[in-house]
């Protein structure tokens, strides 16, 4: 009788090895997917917050070169308004 209630205890402790390591696998599964998400999500941030910079920084250019346009067309007129003037005065 004492083998077969050694072989009970024995699968017993195997069974419990099995599920314990099971339970081990399954959180480790857990926490990798969970990184890899976290991993996803703060690289989809950077590529967002990239992305506006960068919009940002071509309007800023556009925008900047209008103004320089603006103004170079508003020294010409004053320029060509100068000339008209020294004409005038000739």
């Amino acid at each position: 009788m004492a083998s077969h209630d050694q072989s009970f205890k024995a699968g017993e402790a195997k069974g419990q090895t099995q599920e314990k390591s099971n339970q081990m696998m399954s959180n480790i599964g857990d926490k990798a997917q969970a990184a890899k998400d976290k991993t996803a999500q703060t690289t989809q941030a950077a590529k967002d917050k990239t992305q506006q910079a960068a919009q940002a920084a071509k309007e800023n250019f556009s925008s900047s070169h209008s103004v320089l346009g603006d103004f170079a067309l508003v020294l010409g007129e004053k320029e060509k308004s100068g000339s008209e003037k020294e004409k005038v005065a000739d």
